[in-house]
């Protein structure tokens, strides 16, 4: 029997670096070879090379793969073919390494056991994948190891369900390395347990061998979790805040936080991976007469196909530059993924879009952006793929940056689209849901420099916003939401909010602009809710309501406009209408918007019919105004195909008349495309009704605004509802922003008074279409 008393005082030497410190690749190698001299020594003493019938010693874990790191349990398997002396032989190569206090996960098995339990237990079907002889009868462990692989390869696809169970277990556990302030290097999210999958996935060629990238991921992970060792002197795989002060100095990074950025950029490349090919081998759904699904579109040139969102045959990405928004904007809506295919395609076809940005890819954005939790994967996937830095190449700066700030749970890229998933729920409390969205993506894009984060990040999102082509207007709010995004917490929670003079200046700051304090108030909270557990409390929204509400009631609302007079062409079409007593229809296009003007007679009813009938043929409507002249009534829309190019106009003629003359089952065919075309619901506040008086002409009118989540059909059902209660429509203004909608209505009533018996039955009506 060999004495264990000499391999530890060895492995010692090693980590102290008596002999000269080893860099922590090349101590894992030294350990390996010294690891395996003395289990040969110990196995040929214990007979395991003349032993008959065959034993063969063999490694797996990380002495079998060749990476082995300090104070590594050791993972080994005493092979034989029915040698009734195995016992004997395994006490002796075991009791000396016990009685060194070295870690030891053994078993004794003939192949067939060594199998069997493999069919039954994942842990050990991966692990015997890194089998590797040590000593003994070499033919014995080589067909071991051969046979692992091969049951590997065939029953590895039956195993994913609960390969993927047991990762997400893990990860639930152990966290997200990529995130977290004291990763796992081992078990958490995108650490080297997640790599030991690939390598399976690999094996059972479900999966390419990992390439340079992950090599070298798992190659840092490696390295920390080496030092992290050699420092501590022990076994321990969490990397917490101290210690990786340590380490990032011995590896040669400025700081923890340089070594932090460089461990999230590891986790994430591994992470998505191991979800790309968890994805990739997923059998798609097939229909009950066992053909594939059938591509279901989600927007223009975008379709799903199984369990992914795919290009449709048709699409040219090297000519539609806003294609990639879209592709995007669909995966995060609906909660699927982007097909690989697809990414690899817009990779490399899809051109870069120049500034300024036509408005389909803007609006594209914003529906993007507003899609809620969908956001981060799509995301994710846009920027492992180089594509969502082609977007805003600004993001380079923040990515995978680590936060100086202990409140933070995320680094900062992951904080900015975790803002946006907040405010996706507070777009029905402001009146610009798309700036609130951008601002959310925007707000602290100016870390990671030495000057001020917000002075820096606002001329950074002055640039990005003129990139996009908004107005003048626009830029300076989102610049002013950055620059100031941080205004209303400070003061509410470190000032006298009761002070007219600390109102005065937050007023005076914003410029007086009361759009600005509703988007601040509304970015205070995704902010801070997108910060970490804890830090949006009661106590902080009250405050910042408080001050938000006293910062309005110094300033004068702005007040809403009446539509511009028709133009002559369509006073025309209402007196074509008038006098023929049928419904007329107009269209006109640039690009892919499209002007619908549709003119009714007086007495009929124009706005939902229209609605209805726009929705019916996938057109998303993006402002609509009604106007009345000389007895006909004219519906001007502005809107564009959700898929595919724009109705006929005959058809379109036909299909309004019949709506007006109440032909056509608008509701139910409305209810049926809903639920053909149901997206993944995104949570919001809810629908959020407010009242403006005197914004109109004559004391009878007011405007209702209705801002609310956007679905097939809503204009539609929203109109009915003021139909049925008797409200008369003077004029209306839709915008449909994102997932997003701020419709205004002027409205009087046809009989009775305005009261606040009318108005209470209206908005209970509004709210109940919009939900």
């Amino acid at each position: 029997m060999v004495e264990a008393g000499e391999l530890v005082e060895a492995a010692k030497k090693l980590l102290e670096g008596r002999h000269g410190r080893l860099g922590a690749a090349a101590l894992r190698a030294a350990l390996v070879d010294l690891y395996e001299f003395w289990l040969s020594r110990a196995a040929t003493a214990a007979g395991v090379d003349t032993a008959e019938p065959g034993v063969a010693l063999v490694a797996v874990g990380g002495l079998g793969r060749r990476e082995l790191v300090p104070f590594s349990d050791l993972d080994l398997v005493l092979v034989h073919n029915g040698n009734t002396g195995v016992g004997d032989i395994a006490d002796a190569i075991w009791y000396p390494l016990w009685d060194a206090r070295i870690g030891l996960d053994h078993s004794v098995r003939t192949p067939g056991e060594a199998l069997k339990v493999a069919a039954e237990d994942l842990r050990t079907a991966v692990g015997l994948l890194d089998a590797r002889y040590l000593a003994g009868d070499r033919e014995l462990a080589d067909r071991l190891a051969s046979a692992a692989r091969e049951a590997w390869r065939r029953t590895a696809r039956k195993r994913l369900d609960e390969l993927a169970a047991s990762a997400r277990q893990r990860w639930k556990r152990s966290g997200e390395i990529a995130q977290s302030a004291a990763p796992d290097l081992k078990h958490g999210r995108g650490g080297l347990r997640d790599f030991g999958l690939l390598d399976a996935f690999a094996a059972a060629q479900l999966a390419d061998r990992p390439g340079e990238e992950l090599l070298a991921a798992k190659e840092l992970l490696l390295d920390v979790r080496t030092e992290l060792r050699r420092e501590l002197r022990r076994d321990r795989d969490v990397l917490s805040p101290p210690d990786a002060e340590t380490v990032a100095a011995e590896l040669g990074f400025g700081d923890r936080f340089t070594l932090a950025r460089k461990l999230s950029g590891a986790g994430r490349a591994v992470s998505y991976a191991v979800d790309t090919v968890l994805r990739s081998v997923e059998v798609a759904p097939k229909t009950r007469f066992g053909r594939r699904p059938a591509r279901t579109p989600l927007d223009d040139g975008v379709v799903l196909h199984g369990n992914e969102v795919s290009l449709a045959r048709d699409a040219v990405p090297a000519r539609d530059p806003a294609l990639l928004l879209r592709v995007a904007a669909a995966s995060a809506r609906t909660g699927r993924p982007i097909a690989q295919g697809t990414l690899r395609t817009l990779a490399d076809s899809a051109p870069e879009l120049r500034a300024p940005w036509p408005a389909g890819a803007r609006d594209a954005l914003t529906e993007l952006l507003g899609a809620g939790e969908g956001l981060l994967d799509a995301v994710e996937a846009l920027d492992r793929t180089g594509l969502w830095a082609r977007l805003f190449p600004e993001w380079g700066a923040v990515r995978d940056l680590p936060p100086r700030e202990p409140v933070h749970s995320w680094t900062v890229d992951r904080h900015l689209v975790q803002a946006c998933v907040e405010a996706a729920k507070l777009t029905t409390t402001v009146s610009r849901p798309d700036l609130l969205l951008l601002g959310a993506l925007l707000h602290d894009i100016g870390k990671g420099r030495t000057a001020d984060h917000s002075e820096l990040g606002a001329k950074i999102a002055k640039q990005v916003a003129t990139r996009l082509g908004l107005s003048d207007v626009d830029t300076a709010v989102v610049s002013a939401m950055v620059r100031h995004h941080l205004l209303l917490p400070d003061t509410a929670t470190r000032r006298d909010i009761s002070e007219p003079a600390t109102v005065q200046r937050v007023v005076k700051t914003l410029d007086h602009d009361p759009l600005l304090v509703d988007l601040l108030q509304a970015l205070a909270k995704a902010d801070s809710l997108a910060t970490g557990p804890g830090v949006w409390t009661e106590w902080k929204s009250g405050l910042i309501a408080e001050l938000a509400g006293r910062c309005r009631e110094a300033l004068q609302g702005k007040v809403l406009g009446s539509p511009q007079p028709l133009d002559t062409a369509r006073r025309e079409l209402a007196e074509r209408a008038t006098v023929s007593g049928q419904p007329q229809v107009d269209i006109s296009s640039e690009g892919n918007v499209a002007t619908v003007v549709l003119a009714a007679p007086t007495q009929s009813e124009l706005l939902a019919p229209a609605a209805g009938v726009l929705a019916l043929h996938s057109l998303e409507v993006h402002t609509a105004m009604l106007h009345g002249h000389n007895g006909g009534r004219v519906g001007v829309f502005t809107a564009s195909p959700k898929f595919g190019s724009l109705p006929d106009v005959t058809l379109l003629r036909e299909q309004f008349a019949r709506a007006l003359g109440g032909a056509l089952p608008l509701t139910q065919k409305l209810a049926a495309k809903e639920r053909d075309y149901a997206s993944a619901a995104v949570e919001t506040s809810g629908p959020k009704v407010l009242w403006f008086d005197d914004e109109t002409s004559g004391s009878t009118t007011v405007v209702l605004e209705l801002r609310a989540t956007d679905r097939i059909g809503l204009l539609y059902h929203v109109a009915g509802a003021l139909r049925r209660c008797e409200a008369e429509v003077r004029w209306a203004k839709v915008a449909t922003l994102g997932a997003a909608v701020v419709d205004s209505f002027a409205i009087a009533p046809r009989h009775g008074r305005l009261d606040r018996e009318w108005r209470d039955r209206i908005e209970q009506a509004v709210l109940a279409a919009a939900s």
